[in-house]
């Protein structure tokens, strides 16, 4: 007999006993519901036998693994419904990806709108059919051979490369083989029909631009119609929240073939990238950070020493110079932050140093993975290193969490959800000194009393860290700032203190990323908000758009005034009726409209539009003047500067006469 342990802490004592015996014995309900079971933390089919004592979860359709388990499974039944409507295609890999699926495919004749249909409409056909889905241990040799009489040249090339140490599964389903290490639902049946086919895209071999490339068809799987429905309303809402749409209608950048992966800001993008520097900037003074910059390009012993070498090396963009020395454009900024560090005796008093960068990065991404502002080969990093001792961890880390938290809210991201990483599979450092790293981490983020998930594996390979993940106005979540404990990275690149003892001590190296990208921060923003920046972000503030040229020089002088007072000021007196002037406006998202004509010349006034609003209100200048000077600095936590008495009234008087001649 073998004693099973339920979740609830009941126990079965069975002779050896399949998880869908288990299921059946805890109610038809659960058995309907159920698609696999955990074994001892290990996912597996629900047709598993188990044969030892063991802890014991049945993963029903409503657990929170049970989505990715669906998606993989819809993959499998995409390369069916292909297989059969097209049996020339070769299939490839098709893995379950965040919010859905995918699977490549070798063929010769391009997937167009029309075959999405109809493979859907045969993936419903193939979970009509309800087909068992059962593992199989094949042998390599019967598994190349079989792929290779099917004309499945991909498959067979799969095989022949994982290694003769590891077991080879097949998953049956109807007619159709697939190599898989699964788990997978017991029949095709349990995937249901809330899925749907997105789109058809191009990509390598391996994901190598020097192979074939194929052609990856997307779906999206969900558990219930209801769930899809919203999915698909999200899509469509980030459909029109798209920034690569918004920086074309807003004239804030654009991208070029000749630099793949680079921006090129417009002025106005660019003064939005600056706001956010500048917003940075000023929250760092005040948390006692000091600014650096470190060069871009470096000798590669540098990135040997520092471990990004072996980690890093092929995405690495590197040059040879007449000297012969290998340099490479920096991926990372902290290596550079410690030679800043070790320029000098550090001593214990010393500590904490918070040292700054707003650092351009170079990371070689392929074509096919680069995204507008989200995914790019040339970004820039509002990276922090903090140095400090082991007593000093976890109050700096605690004050970090703060920071990056109170900034959140300042951009309007109020729904922030952390997750702590640990050790990765490839990495620096000894167990001894991960294990001090991802206690005092650990300890750190529970000291603030915030809660956390855990990323089991998904360390940097320097050290642990934690992940701020935002959500944006329409549901999706973004993964921005990171802090990470280090005590690898001083140590192999020589950075010490003197401490209270004489005596020389490594510091511990918190790295930190508030933005992360403050590239893909700004494509996140503008989706966040559809382009409807709040005023104190946006790049042109407002426009004065003058209904009639006898308008002209009231404008200007507005212009002048409102600019003196800090705000971002353009004018349209283009000789356009007032209706074209507000679509052309409200298009580039600008939030403020002033119009002035002959009246409002005369008579000191502005007739104030908000961008998505009804209507108009009239407002001397002296009103609109204090209104939106208040209201673009008080978005933020930073202080709002000191007026100088009357100001604003005083200078609107001079205006207004000279205006009137």
């Amino acid at each position: 007999m073998i004693q099973i342990t339920l979740p609830d802490g009941d126990q079965l004592h069975n002779a050896p006993i399949r998880g869908a015996e288990i299921a059946a014995l805890l109610g038809s309900t659960i058995a309907d519901k159920a698609l696999a079971v955990r074994i001892d933390g290990v996912l597996r089919d629900l047709n598993a036998l188990i044969e030892h004592d063991a802890h014991v979860e049945i993963i029903t359709r409503d657990h929170p693994e049970a989505l990715e388990l669906l998606r993989h499974d819809a993959a499998h039944v995409l390369a069916e419904a292909v297989k059969e409507l097209y049996p020339e295609t070769q299939v490839t890999i098709g893995p379950a990806i965040e919010n859905g699926f995918y699977y490549d495919f070798a063929r010769e004749i391009s997937f167009t709108p029309d075959d999405l249909v109809r493979i859907e409409e045969r993936m419903k056909e193939i979970v009509a059919r309800d087909e068992p889905v059962e593992r199989e241990l094949w042998r390599r040799g019967d598994a190349i051979r079989y792929f290779e009489a099917k004309g499945e040249h991909y498959k067979a090339e799969i095989i022949a490369g994982i290694p003769t140490t590891e077991t080879l599964s097949i998953y049956r389903q109807g007619e159709f083989c697939d190599l898989c290490r699964g788990p997978h639902s017991p029949s095709t049946g349990k995937l249901g029909t809330a899925f749907k086919l997105l789109k058809v895209a191009g990509a390598y071999w391996r994901g190598d631009h020097r192979n074939p490339m194929l052609q990856r068809i997307y779906g999206t799987a969900w558990r219930d119609r209801a769930e899809l429905d919203a999915y698909l309303h999200q899509l469509e809402e980030a459909e029109k929240r798209d920034h690569r749409k918004l920086g074309r209608e807003m004239d804030l950048f654009h991208f070029q073939e000749e630099a793949p992966g680079a921006i090129f800001w417009h002025p106005k993008g660019w003064t939005l990238f600056q706001t956010l520097i500048d917003y940075m900037r000023q929250r760092q003074i005040r948390a006692g950070y000091v600014e650096i910059n470190t060069p871009d390009i470096m000798e590669r012993s540098l990135w040997e020493r520092s471990g990004h070498w072996e980690k890093f090396g092929e995405n690495m963009f590197t040059t040879e110079a007449k000297e012969e020395h290998v340099f490479a454009l920096k991926p990372m900024n902290c290596p550079g932050g410690v030679q800043v560090y070790k320029q000098g005796i550090q001593s214990y008093r010393d500590l904490p140093q918070r040292i700054a960068e707003f650092g351009k990065v170079h990371r070689f991404e392929p074509s096919g993975a680069l995204h507008g502002l989200m995914r790019l080969r040339a970004f820039t990093q509002d990276d922090a290193h903090i140095f400090c001792t082991e007593e000093q961890i976890t109050e700096e880390c605690r004050i970090v969490c703060q920071l990056i938290l109170n900034i959140y809210r300042d951009f309007g991201f109020k729904d922030v959800r952390i997750k702590f990483s640990d050790r990765p599979q490839k990495r620096i450092g000894s167990d001894a000194i991960w294990d001090k790293s991802e206690a005092a981490l650990k300890a750190a983020v529970e000291a603030t009393n915030l809660a956390y998930t855990t990323n089991p594996g998904e360390g940097a390979f320097y050290g642990p860290k934690l992940e701020f993940v935002l959500r944006d106005a329409i549901g999706r979540d973004w993964q921005c700032g990171t802090l990470q404990v280090d005590l690898n990275l001083p140590e192999r690149l020589g950075a010490f203190y003197i401490g209270a003892d004489g005596e020389k001590h490594t510091p511990v190296m918190l790295h930190r990323a508030l933005f992360g990208s403050l590239e893909r921060f700004t494509g996140i923003l503008l989706e966040h908000y559809a382009g409807k920046l709040p005023l104190w972000l946006a790049p042109v503030q407002a426009v004065i758009a003058t209904i009639t040229s006898d308008g002209d020089s009231y404008a200007n002088e507005v212009a002048a005034h409102l600019t003196s007072h800090g705000l971002r000021i353009e004018t349209d007196l283009r000789n356009e009726k007032i209706g074209y002037k507000i679509r052309a406006h409200s298009l580039a998202k600008v939030p403020v409209l002033l119009v002035v004509g002959k009246r409002e010349a005369k008579e000191g006034t502005l007739s104030l539009r908000r961008l998505g609003r009804e209507g108009s209100e009239t407002l001397s200048l002296r009103e609109a003047i204090i209104r939106l000077e208040t209201e673009a600095l008080r978005s933020t936590s930073l202080p709002v500067r000191l007026r100088q008495g009357d100001r604003a009234g005083d200078a609107t008087e001079k205006v207004v006469q000279a205006a009137a001649g």
